[in-house]
């Protein structure tokens, strides 16, 4: 069990899921007071990083790509205010931080999680029902329907075309785009059959983001975009079926770290001798950083060549 408790949350990992609670407090960005406790298992995780500074340091978990919805629509756009897998650390408790890290990199090693794509949503995303208030209008999603209302300041084909409503069925994405500095941003839905390419003020599936308000309309229309994105068919999806291995990949991708065929030795046992001793150099390696002492390395070697 590894815990670090910090002004803006706490993490805890008990060897399966990393649990992210943020603080209670007005000072907390609205997407993190919104978004709540977030439980990410392992097999989300491609790693985990401490990067220590002057005046203290930083936590930053790092997702497998298409693994969070919320992490696939933010894609990587976040501010770090706002961005739950990021946890600001106090310089006396670096320590702590870099036991975190070792503790969950261990982890990832001894259950061979894959620093690979995954091909379907590990995370729920956020709940629902889900309202964003925007620059012309209010865009709102209970888990069926997503609902666009204009305001005054929409623009006249806006207004003349009244509100609009899509079933997940009718679909095809959601474009999200943060508003940066006086720059607007947008919420886009993307119909299945194709889209008239519109600026976002003329477009009546978009929501435009004024720029002025942005911790208050980045933190409400990510969050929607996410509840839909979870909901929508996996961008992966429409890729062929594969073999029952961890998260749907193909066993081999779970064993080898998703080398292509060609990567591969045809003789199945010389598979196998390559995957051990690429293990056991990570281990190694892990052991000459000290992040294994010697009676863990000792266990992690063996358990690994038993597997084998």
């Amino acid at each position: 069990m590894a815990e670090i408790i910090q002004r803006t949350g706490t993490w805890t990992f008990d060897g399966e899921t990393v649990r992210i609670v943020p603080a209670v407090g007005k000072h907390m960005h609205p997407l993190r007071r919104v978004l709540g406790e977030v439980a990410v298992p392992i097999t989300a995780i491609s790693g985990l990083s401490y990067e220590p500074g002057r005046k203290g340091g930083r936590l930053r978990l790092r997702l497998r790509e298409g693994a969070d919805p919320l992490a696939q629509v933010a894609s990587g756009r976040l501010p770090d205010a706002s961005d739950p897998y990021q946890l600001p650390v106090e310089k006396d408790r670096s320590g702590v931080a870099e036991y975190f890290v070792a503790e969950l990199r261990r982890a990832l090693l001894l259950d061979g999680v894959p620093d690979t794509p995954s091909d379907r949503y590990l995370l729920p995303g956020p709940a629902v029902p889900l309202t964003a208030g925007g620059t012309d209008g209010t865009a709102s999603f209970d888990g069926e329907r997503v609902q666009l209302e204009w305001n005054w300041m929409a623009s006249e084909s806006k207004s003349h075309g009244g509100p609009r409503s899509f079933a997940l069925d009718e679909l095809d994405s959601v474009e999200w785009t943060p508003a940066i500095g006086w720059e607007n941003g947008s919420l886009r839905f993307r119909q299945k059959g194709g889209n008239a390419f519109l600026k976002p003020e003329h477009d009546p599936n978009c929501l435009m983001l004024w720029g002025i308000r942005q911790a208050r309309e980045t933190g409400g229309s990510v969050l929607l975009a996410a509840a839909v994105t979870a909901r929508l068919p996996h961008p992966a999806g429409a890729r062929p079926p594969v073999g029952a291995g961890a998260e749907g990949l193909a066993p081999s991708l779970v064993e080898d770290g998703g080398g292509g065929p060609a990567d591969r030795p045809a003789d199945p046992a010389e598979a196998d001798h390559d995957r051990l001793l690429r293990r056991l150099r990570e281990l190694g390696e892990l052991h000459r950083e000290g992040v294994l002492t010697d009676e863990e390395f000792t266990a992690a070697k063996k358990a690994v060549i038993d597997r084998f």
